[in-house]
């Protein structure tokens, strides 16, 4: 059984389509995989957060990707922020939005 994927906002897919190709056609492979395994698929291509916070981590010759993820009841995937790393470690400004997001989706 699949699970579907959504987005929290347009503007978070627009970013996506923004990506290098290289890096959104991995993107574009890794969310294949996710909707097929779900919770299962893990590193390296996907991280947990804690508290329901997921990343995909897709790559190419031209950067790295990364998009925060949650799962919903009723077989959902809410992809809820998305941008390229350009450092080592992940912003904490990126990782608290993304938590700021699913809170919002948790609480209705």
């Amino acid at each position: 059984m699949t699970f579907e994927i959504e987005y929290f906002h347009a503007r978070v897919l627009a970013e996506i389509e923004s990506w290098p190709v290289d890096v959104v056609a991995d993107y574009a492979r890794l969310v294949e995989l996710l909707t097929e395994h779900g919770p299962s698929l893990r590193l390296p291509h996907s991280r947990a957060f804690g508290e329901g916070l997921f990343e995909l981590r897709p790559r190419g010759r031209s950067g790295t990707g990364r998009a925060f993820y949650c799962f919903v009841i009723g077989r959902r995937i809410v992809v809820l922020h998305a941008f390229i790393k350009k450092s080592q470690q992940t912003p904490d400004h990126e990782l608290k939005l993304a938590r700021k997001r699913l809170k919002e989706i948790k609480n209705g």
